[in-house]
């Protein structure tokens, strides 16, 4: 019933960002081009690069997956193209969410596509997945992946054509297949037809969103009668919407919406989820209940403790900008030599404002590019990424690594967005974590503070705003938060 790709990108999509959007971004975020990177440094990103071409062979007959931007920056004419998956178990309100997101961002004139569920379109043509013999439902999947990624192309095509900003909606995206195949089998499926998680789950989509199944939380809506294609119980349900959710655990921008609230909230939390990752100002159309929340944890344990995971490798460049108000960075994630590169622009608060995060996606040339703009007075900064999810929240943790500067060393910091507070909030924490205390907002364990080289106690550089939102912690204790009793 759900389905996933490869690493096809639609072939007109393939176009890096385009001469006047890099050119912004340096007016934005340098205040002269630094030219004196490191022949090392530029050794090793080549080396890198091609280590991604020897080991990620193309699929056959089906072109590379690329995505040409982001997010781009709000303060040049380029237009949008943002590409959204709304996904999440049986009776989650992924058609409502569709219908209030096109009407939402209509009203703002953008063009908005809604790409249907393959798998619905499929299936409602008689196939019963229950008949069919185990060879027949490999392959049935497999081919289920491949056309969902060609109708997915023909609409990000339409986007890129577009005159105007485009707001592409999927019906789930190509990697909820894995929620309904065995893991081996996936597997299989992904080494035969060469495809590779970074590509089909990280590059593909701007942002994921996982509506959370009535089953699990609002028991008392949950349906089946109004879908042709749904039979599924609610204990099912509840698997199903887990099984979904986690498949998409790594990816930088996943927004799990609970039934916290009712339900034309969590429509309203679904379009503000949206609107924050774009950058779009929303004013009071909506209440604003997300907030990035950062704590720090003690000590890492072992694996085994952890819900499934998805670990990346994370190297951080700042750049050179005009000041603190404004902060720029590179950002490389990656697993097993397959890359994704992300520009990302903070700018200050404006008119009481939460501050905004640009992000752009880049292919690796701009990256290197970009990498000439380096701020010297920044060490890089080298982490693992933990991803995982548990109780119906998305966690990353934050695992720093040397070579970096001695303040650093052991680090740990756990981050999730959340409109929870008080015990509710307490409640959904990992308690197999021994957290320290909150730190949002705190400037001593800002990433811009923390890759200083100078010492905090006579750089002129140390940022004392918290780069985060003011406005984030309201109603949340900035005293240790004890869990599991420590």
């Amino acid at each position: 019933m759900a389905t996933t790709a490869d690493q096809l990108m639609a072939p007109g999509l393939t176009t890096p960002p385009t001469q006047s959007v890099l050119a912004t971004m340096a007016a934005t975020t340098a205040a002269g081009t630094n030219g004196d990177t490191s022949t090392k440094e530029r050794q090793q990103e080549q080396q890198v690069d091609q280590n991604n071409k020897s080991t990620s062979p193309k699929p056959n007959a089906m072109p590379s997956l690329k995505i040409a931007k982001m997010m781009p920056n709000n303060s040049n004419k380029e237009k949008r193209v943002y590409k959204i998956v709304l996904t999440g178990g049986p009776c989650g309100g992924k058609t409502t969410g569709q219908s209030r997101l096109c009407t939402f961002f209509e009203n703002l004139g953008w063009k908005v596509f809604r790409v249907p569920e393959t798998a619905t379109v499929l299936l409602s043509g008689g196939v019963k997945f229950s008949d069919l013999t185990e060879k027949e439902a490999y392959k049935f999947q497999e081919n289920l992946i491949r056309t969902m990624v060609q109708i997915e192309n023909t609409y990000f095509e339409l986007g890129v054509s577009s005159t105007r900003n485009c707001l592409i909606i999927c019906d789930r995206g190509v990697m909820d297949a894995s929620a309904y195949i065995s893991k081996d089998k996936w597997e299989k499926m992904m080494a035969a037809n060469k495809w590779n998680p970074v590509e089909m789950r990280d590059n593909r989509y701007n942002q994921i969103l996982h509506l959370v199944s009535a089953a699990n939380g609002a028991e008392d809506f949950y349906s089946t009668e109004d879908h042709a294609c749904r039979s599924e119980g609610v204990d099912l349900a509840r698997e199903l919407d887990y099984k979904s959710a986690a498949a998409w655990v790594g990816h930088p921008y996943f927004d799990v919406i609970d039934n916290s609230t009712n339900f034309e909230a969590k429509m309203n939390r679904m379009i503000e989820s949206v609107c924050q990752k774009l950058g779009i100002d929303i004013g009071d159309r909506l209440q604003a209940t997300s907030r990035k929340l950062k704590y720090l944890v003690a000590v890492l344990p072992p694996d085994s403790e952890f819900p499934p995971f998805q670990d990346f490798d994370v190297v951080h460049h700042y750049l050179q900008s005009a000041g603190p108000k404004v902060q720029a960075r590179l950002r490389k994630r990656g697993q097993k030599n397959h890359w994704s590169y992300i520009h990302t622009q903070r700018r200050p608060n404006v008119h009481g404002q939460a501050r905004i995060e640009v992000k752009t996606q880049l292919t690796h040339r701009d990256y290197m590019n970009l990498l000439a703009q380096r701020d010297d007075a920044h060490f890089t900064i080298y982490k693992k990424r933990r991803c995982f999810l548990i109780n119906n929240q998305y966690f990353q943790l934050d695992i720093y690594k040397e070579p970096g500067h001695p303040r650093c060393k052991g680090l740990v910091l756990l981050e999730t967005y959340s409109s929870l507070t008080g015990d509710a909030l307490k409640n959904c924490m990992p308690k197999f974590l021994n957290i320290v205390k909150e730190v949002t907002g705190d400037p001593d364990y800002s990433m811009f503070n923390l890759s200083l080289k100078e010492d905090w106690s006579t750089t002129k550089k140390f940022c004392r705003t918290a780069t985060h939102d003011k406005g984030a912690t309201n109603g949340i204790s900035k005293t240790p938060l004890v869990l599991n009793g420590q």
